[in-house]
């Protein structure tokens, strides 16, 4: 048998980088109490979501890998407890600028970066302004309790990622996450839809699927968001075992059996039964093929 415990976590995020640093702490030692082995955080929480507006100052807010201070301190925190730490970060490389997480093991040594792959571009979330899509494709690091996959928010819109990631042998799916309303459309509320979306990743796949969102309300100017929490865990058929509410500080956990897992998807036959041969019209942008 082959357990591990995960956690999913939220809190609202301030002008304070101390102060988010601390209380994410705060929620990963709470995790650990627990029994959480890989914890989850949620995206760019060392400071509100400057993406709402574009203005050149809050570049100075991304670093490189090596210098980023919350990638540091978690790798401390995490050789302390003994987890492992996903840790989302505004990173800077040379000239270019991504939205990108480190996997921290539970020895407290960085395993590598995925950096976002889709980036959005709307009222309220106008992220291609300051992040270039990721080049790292899609990625699974063999932590010291599963080998795990991670996207980042909008990546969890795609059953491509998903797929990619599981096909690379991830046996959990891991998605740190800044969503809520919509500065354009106040009574588009996509929380059902979000996590349905995000559920059937984990049905398509046989994968439990691990997603942290924040909460609070954020205002830039004229712009505002209300993030709607709901952070969850489902099992590998999609159904929610843990959740928390759209707007309490909270740290949800579950111990899943990933031996077990493996033993269903193979008996189900998902991944026999594909045929790839099939699939190049999904390299397509229209479902034709291409003409020269």
């Amino acid at each position: 048998m082959n357990q591990v415990t995960v956690a999913a976590t939220q809190m609202a995020c301030s002008n304070d980088r101390k102060k988010n640093i601390d209380n994410a702490e705060n929620l990963v030692a709470a995790a650990a109490k627990k029994g959480a082995q890989i914890i989850l955080l949620q995206e760019l929480f060392e400071t509100l979501y400057f993406c709402q507006e574009e203005k050149q100052a809050y570049f100075s807010l991304a670093t490189s890998l090596e210098d980023n201070p919350v990638v540091k301190h978690f790798a401390q925190i995490a050789e302390k407890l003994g987890v492992v730490l996903p840790i989302s970060f505004f990173e800077r490389k040379n000239k270019a600028f991504y939205n990108t997480v480190a996997v921290v093991d539970a020895d407290g040594s960085v395993l590598g970066i995925y950096r976002k792959s889709h980036i959005p571009d709307g009222p309220g979330y106008e992220e291609k302004f300051y992040f270039n899509p990721g080049d790292t494709g899609f990625r699974v690091w063999a932590t010291k309790y599963a080998k795990i996959g991670v996207g980042i928010c909008w990546d969890q819109w795609f059953p491509e990622a998903a797929r990619i990631m599981a096909l690379k042998g991830a046996n959990l799916l891991f998605y740190p996450t800044a969503i809520g309303s919509e500065p354009a459309d106040e009574a588009n509320d996509s929380k059902n839809h979000w996590q349905t979306c995000i559920q059937g990743h984990s049905a398509c796949n046989m994968l439990p699927v691990i997603v942290s969102n924040r909460i609070g309300t954020e205002q830039f100017d004229n712009s505002q968001i209300a993030f709607y929490g709901s952070s969850f865990i489902t099992d590998n058929k999609g159904q929610i075992v843990a959740q928390t509410d759209r707007s309490s500080e909270s740290v949800v956990t579950a111990t899943l059996d990933l031996e077990q897992y493996r033993l269903e998807m193979a008996a189900w036959g998902l991944f026999r039964d594909r045929r790839p041969s099939q699939y190049s019209l999904i390299l397509s942008n229209d479902g034709e093929e291409a003409k020269i």
